[in-house]
């Protein structure tokens, strides 16, 4: 018996295949954009297992106490001491194909064991001696092909692959990386197994890539969630209809004698195998969702986290149980209620459409006490919010925007049910446009979930556009404030005072701006008589306060520019935001850091904006970063003057002192591309989850074109002109879509808001000032009528295709 019922219930979509179609749509859509974002992340958590293996999970890594570089002098006064250290040199190098690697050098002999860069592929003798051998994962060997060569011409030693290192990681002998990276006897850091840290050095603690990805991840799961979320509203329309059009065919297996329980049950049944089918196909477009966008994904995370990763799916296998597991699950949800209702319809009921309809109203009240629910709920988040520090309180920034849109996505019916109301009234002159106002009424229920699905889309679309163009626009700003040189270049330390006498010679050349860099630790921040110890890095910077940089260097508080520049030139200091909010440093703070030899304290004089910089930073005029850290110039920035070409002088230098020269121009629009890269997922997945609910508004519609026929075959019959009846159609779902989007404005603006200033902060520790575009929301609602009126045009053309006689046998016969 249980096989003829099943067999008959599937027997509908036979004959409607068309609901069918957009069920197993629904799943597969939802299920693809799910499970491709979390393919994206589970290869990237494998990548970031490998970075954090690489060095053991119980190595300590040593700097000097007072931030002075590490020589080779320092691991044999350590060794000779009995203390077990071994030296790792560090340093990016950029091939001749674009590929940026980290160069990694180590001592074979006297790296800890348990560490992946003690592995040494093939003969260690190889790896040792001239001509070397470089180790590097094998989709980077892929990439670079058989022969690497760096920007400078340097030919890379023989390459020999290793799947245990990250991507675009380099491992080879300590005396070859000094001659790449041009380090001489020095070290990046001093690594081993040592209960206690010794004398004049201090254990170095840097934040994983998990922990600075993290939010990168959390958003993208948050955006798949939402087009999982908008991709069920589809498959509850679907399931509700396809229930509502049997609803004769279970009065008629119950009076059979089949019991309401195995019809519950075999109708779950039914959606479980529907619900494999979709979720299947889901997951293997997923798979290739995925592949096309992690180059994306992964040109993002080098570049705004420093964090490697490979172009190459690496899915582990609990991957597909959760992708199956997160989609059912879904099905399952979308469907419980569509279950349970009809669990619950009395038998004599059961025939009769109006039932279905009959708890509309109870619905729509208990929506709107769901969505006051929800809307404190974003209020507790949004105080949450408010009252963490910098780089905190991201999960409850994710927590404020769910349930904004939670508590909008719920008062959406309740609102377009009153607008109705309120309209019925204003047209009792005009017949017709009463008849499509009750009709809209009658079709609200129905129409409804895939107007909650529409807002959400639309809203989120808003909002991550107007984040992504006011951060393009913040960005291209203050690159262009930060850029100010016509021409930048990194000469060698030997060659730097040759080249800025002979660039001071020249009558082309108004400005020389140097720079440098060290790094240090904050020991403690003075607040007036307050005093705090942090010990935490620093990253020192060296300026040249130049009257070029002074106009133009960007702060956040301009009106305090003169006053700003005038203290660091007294010896004073600029810090980034992040430091600023991290810490609760502000203007005139007290900081003290350790210094070679001893330590130093200057006064905050100015926040500047440091954007994509997870790392604290302090500013000081280049003379006295070479003054206190005894560290040479690192680079140089050549302003020309008016009406000088740029041509020329790049090209002496590259002939006179062989160095690379970089144009302004070039440098931005590597930044600009790096940034349009960034963002490229996002806007991929944006117009993802608004097809998804086009869709769902697609799939309501032909779901119910059947009973939207038989409604309009009187009205045809009392002589409305077929012209006036579509236009009347099309004009109905017009209006309700541009209601709807009307009231995606306000909600996306605060989804930007949220993001910007609440999100955007506990992430990074930054805040972008927020950017309305009245272009975006021009887009927003001529998206929404567009898609609503390409939703309503399939039916629209079957009924202009239909003759009066059919309509009226369909009216006879429903």
């Amino acid at each position: 018996m249980i096989r003829v019922v099943l067999a008959t219930l599937l027997s509908h979509y036979r004959r409607h295949p068309g609901q069918l179609a957009m069920l197993l749509l629904g799943l597969w859509v939802a299920g693809a954009l799910w499970s491709g974002v979390q393919a994206i992340n589970a290869s990237a958590k494998d990548n970031y297992a490998r970075a954090e293996a690489l060095l053991g999970g119980s190595l300590v890594r040593l700097e000097r106490d007072n931030g002075a570089p590490l020589t080779h002098d320092d691991f044999v006064a350590l060794r000779r001491a009995g203390v077990p250290v071994s030296p790792l040199l560090e340093g990016e190098r950029v091939t001749d194909s674009g590929v940026r690697l980290t160069l990694v050098g180590i001592d074979p002999f006297t790296l800890p064991s348990g560490s992946s860069l003690g592995s040494t592929e093939g003969q260690l003798q190889n790896f040792i001696a001239p001509p070397w051998q470089v180790r590097l994962a094998p989709d980077t060997q892929v990439q670079l092909g058989e022969v690497a060569r760096l920007q400078n011409g340097t030919v890379l030693p023989p390459m020999v692959a290793d799947s245990g290192l990250s991507p675009n990681m380099a491992v080879m002998d300590m005396a070859i990386a000094a001659q790449l990276l041009q380090a001489g006897d020095k070290i990046t850091a001093l690594i081993g197994r040592f209960e206690q840290v010794p004398a004049g050095f201090r254990q170095v603690t840097s934040a994983g890539p998990g922990e600075l990805t993290q939010s990168f991840h959390l958003n993208l799961t948050a955006m798949a969630l939402l087009a999982l979320v908008v991709g069920l509203f589809i498959v509850q329309a679907a399931l509700g209809l396809a229930l509502e059009q049997r609803l004769g065919l279970l009065r008629t297996l119950r009076a059979l004698g089949v019991p309401g329980r195995s019809l519950t049950g075999l109708l779950a049944l039914e959606l479980l195998l529907l619900g494999l089918l979709g979720a299947v196909a889901g997951l293997v477009s997923g798979v290739w969702l995925a592949g096309r966008l992690l180059p994306d994904v992964a040109a993002t995370l080098q570049s705004l986290y420093d964090a490697n990763v490979s172009a190459g799916l690496s899915l582990p296998w609990h991957y597909w149980l959760g992708g199956m597991g997160v989609t059912l699950g879904g099905l399952l949800l979308a469907g419980s209620g569509v279950l349970w209702r009809a669990s619950r319809l009395p038998l004599l009921e059961l025939g009769q459409a109006q039932a279905w309809r009959a708890g509309f109203q109870r619905q729509l009240r208990l929506q709107r006490w769901l969505g006051a629910v929800a809307a404190l709920l974003a209020l507790a988040c949004g105080l949450w919010l408010s009252m963490s520090a910098a780089g905190e309180g991201l999960l409850a920034g994710f927590g404020l925007v769910a349930t904004i849109l939670l508590a909008a996505a719920l008062w959406l019916p309740p609102l377009l049910g009153g607008l109705l109301d309120g309209l019925l009234p204003l047209a009792r002159r005009r017949p017709l446009t009463q008849w499509a106002l009750a009709d809209m009424q009658l079709q609200l229920p129905r129409l409804s979930l895939a107007m909650m699905a529409l807002l959400i889309a639309l809203a989120a679309n808003l909002g991550v556009s107007s984040m992504v163009g006011g951060f393009r626009l913040t960005f291209l700003d203050w690159l262009e404030q930060r850029l100010l040189a016509d021409l930048y270049l990194r000469p060698p330390a030997a060659e730097f005072e040759r080249i800025h006498a002979w660039l001071g010679q020249r009558p082309e050349v108004q400005t020389i701006l140097t720079t440098a860099r060290a790094e240090t630790e904050l020991l403690e921040v003075t607040a007036g008589k307050r005093l705090r110890r942090l010990h935490v890095p620093l990253a020192i910077a060296g300026i040249t306060p130049a009257p070029v940089l002074v106009a133009r260097w960007p702060l956040l508080t301009p009106e305090q520019r003169q006053a700003a520049w005038q203290g660091l030139q007294r010896g004073g200091a600029f810090i980034n935001e992040q430091l600023a909010r991290r810490e609760g440093i502000t203007t005139g703070d007290r900081l003290t850091m350790a210094v070679p030899g001893g330590i130093k304290t200057v006064t905050v004089a100015g926040i500047y904006p440091d954007y994509g910089n997870p790392r604290g930073e302090l500013v000081l005029t280049t003379a006295q970063v070479q003054q206190w850290f005894g560290v040479p110039p690192e680079a140089m920035g050549i302003v020309l003057a008016p009406g000088a070409r740029a041509g020329p002088p790049r090209r002496q230098l590259s002939e006179r002192f062989n160095v690379t020269v970089q144009d302004q121009r070039e440098v931005k629009q590597t930044a600009t591309t790096i940034f349009e890269r960034t963002f490229a997922i996002t806007r991929a997945l944006n117009a993802l989850t608004l097809a998804v609910a086009a869709l769902a508004l697609l799939a309501t519609l032909l779901a119910q074109a059947g009973a939207l026929r038989r409604r309009l075959a009187t009205i045809r019959a009392l002589g409305v002109s077929r012209h006036r009846l579509l236009a009347v159609q099309l004009a109905q779902f017009a209006g309700l879509a541009l209601t709807t989007g009307l009231l995606a404005i306000p909600l996306g603006i605060a989804i930007t808001a949220c993001l910007v200033w609440g999100i955007n902060v506990a992430a990074f520790g930054w805040r972008l000032p927020l950017h309305l575009f009245p272009g975006e929301m021009a887009v927003t609602l001529m998206m929404a009528v567009l898609v609503a009126l390409l939703a309503a045009a399939l039916p629209v053309l079957r009924l202009w295709r239909t003759p009066p006689r059919a309509l009226l046998a369909e009216e006879e016969n429903p």
